[in-house]
């Protein structure tokens, strides 16, 4: 595996000058001065006014000299904390990160955002907490960020919905920023098997239906998680990771290193080299995120076989630098691009596996090949896509994660976008192609995951032929969107993966699989027509057609909504009733500041 080799440009070494013509050098180099850019405009203005005494008094009491006062200053945002794999060792890399900032002559400042345990709050009321984190975390780094006038930032997050958040916190600031991924974690092996975080969840549904003892359940849960690192197939993390590396702003093998792997501290030290680049280029994050390298983040999330939270994560991103992305943008890009990677959940292989064979860089050479990307977008390294994929080996020869073009797990994208009478505003579906593109069957009615948690533990064959409905989960109604990983693992786990169907108004977890249906809009709560469902109401999934429909006439859903009123909400007050007020819909990101 190729080190980060990238390097710098280097500095033009000033010429001697005569003693004759010293004057003539000085007015030169202050002319030149002058032409650059200010490095540090943001600090400044806290550190060179003598009416801001008592700020540069504060600065002196936490350790700056006067020529510290001078240099630009970082903020070293992570989202560590101690209870996660995905970010236990985040305090570690922002030391690194620190350290690399300081070496390349900048003042670094560290602090800390709040992150949620997808896996811990998973089939629990905590998991509603988990997409709220996504704007917190944006607030509290552009909080922190504009209250002490830094000049540029370095996020380092780990788990699912830190990535998002660290972005969409750039995208508002625009101030030079690099995101340096926590890493994806290593598989966990025991008695010749192999397993990650979504093996635990499965083990579950395998125990209820008798395949296998509640010891060997034990087993599997003491072996999934051998230490840090974000879940490691094509989950969440690492599908926001390659795709937000793929757009630019990570440096090159960011979302592909593990965790655990040497070459993550090299990224870390490396990246306040980068960043300094960036300052002297006045490179800022709205350069970087554009239309153009937005597209690139979808193409290599349908060629990775990516979670479809990225849907939600892309149109926040988009919206955090003034542009606009929608549920169709990405059916178009979908049409477009095969699925090729053989990545868990649907497949074999974890993020490991594909370091091992070159890594995301060389997934976007490959790409690049094909002509799906575009290779022209400015990335953080102060070059474009195409000039850092030149540095980069392509894959390994005979690797057998990445198909080729010629020869895709799917010729489409697995993302699909299906619109209905059950979803007038959208909905989005993950179909691999193995659960087959049609489903038909009686709904089978559920207001919340947890109802239907007890009844596949009680009676997993009354699920068969059933189209599975869980709603009430929505961003409003959740409230948070919860993920329904625990759902669709409890049925995969069940052996009933091809024999039922899933739709729900909340989200699925990137290690979900199956045919299953998520952000149906409108949400039940908005009175959305996934509340009007009885059970045993035909529903036809047809993804060919790109339709999600109840068999019932508009006037039967009219007659079914005067009835209708809206359920009580599950929280008024606190963090999360705040979150029912402002979030928007899931078309449109669930995002809290429109």
């Amino acid at each position: 595996m190729q080190s980060l080799a990238l390097t710098s440009p280097a500095l033009p070494a000033a010429a001697p000058t005569p003693a004759s013509g010293r004057r003539l050098a000085t007015r030169v180099r202050a002319a030149a001065v002058s032409d650059e850019p200010k490095l540090n405009k943001y600090s400044a203005r806290i550190t060179e006014p003598k009416s801001q005494g008592a700020s540069q008094a504060v600065l002196y009491g936490v350790g700056l000299t006067d020529a510290d006062l001078h240099k630009p200053q970082v903020g070293v945002s992570s989202v560590w904390y101690e209870g996660n794999t995905c970010n236990m060792h985040l305090l570690q890399l922002a030391e690194a990160v620190r350290d690399g900032i300081r070496d390349a002559g900048m003042v670094a400042f560290r602090f800390n955002t709040v992150g949620v345990s997808d896996a811990i709050s998973m089939g629990t009321r905590g998991m509603c907490y988990s997409l709220q984190s996504r704007d917190l975390i944006a607030d509290s780094i552009e909080t922190v960020m504009g209250a002490q006038h830094y000049d540029a930032n370095i996020s380092i997050p780990g788990c699912d919905k830190n990535m998002p958040g660290t972005i969409m916190a750039m995208g508002r600031l625009n101030r030079p920023s690099i995101m340096v991924y926590g890493g994806t974690i290593k598989p966990g092996h025991f008695q010749g098997n192999s397993y990650d975080i979504v093996s635990a969840f499965q083990s579950y549904g395998e125990f209820v239906s008798g395949s296998i003892s509640d010891e060997e359940r034990k087993n599997v849960l003491r072996n999934s998680c051998p230490g840090a690192g974000a879940c490691g197939g094509m989950y969440t993390a690492n599908t926001m990771a390659s795709a937000i590396e793929t757009m630019g702003m990570s440096l090159p093998y960011s979302s592909s290193t593990p965790a655990e792997d040497p070459l993550k501290l090299d990224e870390c030290r490396l990246a306040g080299k980068y960043l300094l680049e960036l300052l002297k280029m006045d490179l800022k994050p709205r350069d970087i995120i554009t239309e153009k390298s937005l597209r690139n983040a979808m193409v290599i999330i349908m060629a990775l076989g990516g979670s479809t939270n990225a849907v939600l994560h892309l149109i926040a991103i988009a919206r955090s630098v003034g542009l606009q992305l929608t549920l169709d943008d990405f059916q178009k890009v979908s049409d477009q691009v095969p699925f090729l990677a053989d990545l868990k959940p649907s497949g074999k292989y974890v993020m490991e596996d594909l370091h091992k064979i070159g890594g995301t860089p060389a997934v976007i050479h490959y790409l690049l090949e094909q002509g799906l990307l575009d290779g022209d977008c400015m990335t953080v390294t102060g070059k474009t896509l195409a000039e850092n994929a030149k540095i980069f080996p392509p894959l390994s020869e005979g690797q057998q994660i990445i198909r080729r073009l010629d020869n895709p797990i799917k010729s489409t994208g697995h993302i699909q976008i299906l619109y209905g009478n059950l979803a007038p505003e959208g909905s989005v579906a993950k179909i691999t192609g193995k659960e087959g593109l049609f489903f038909s069957g009686p709904a089978l009615v559920f207001d919340g995951e947890e109802s239907m948690i007890t009844a596949i533990s009680e009676n997993p064959a009354n699920f068969k032929g059933k189209v599975v409905v869980i709603r009430g989960e929505g961003p409003k109604g959740g409230p948070g969107m919860p993920e329904m990983l625990t759902p669709t693992s409890a049925i995969m786990g069940a052996g009933l993966g091809k024999e039922c169907a899933l739709l729900t108004d909340g989200r699925f977890s990137g290690g979900s699989h199956g045919f299953v249906v998520g952000h149906v809009c409108p949400e039940a709560q908005e009175g959305g027509p996934i509340g009007l469902v009885e059970n045993g109401d035909t529903i036809t999934i047809d993804v060919g057609k790109k339709v999600i429909d109840v068999d019932l006439t508009e006037d039967q859903l009219e007659q079914r909504r005067r009835k209708w009123s809206p359920p009580p909400h599950k929280v008024t007050s606190g963090a999360l009733w705040k979150y029912i007020k402002l979030v928007s819909s899931a078309s449109s990101g669930c995002v809290t500041d429109e």
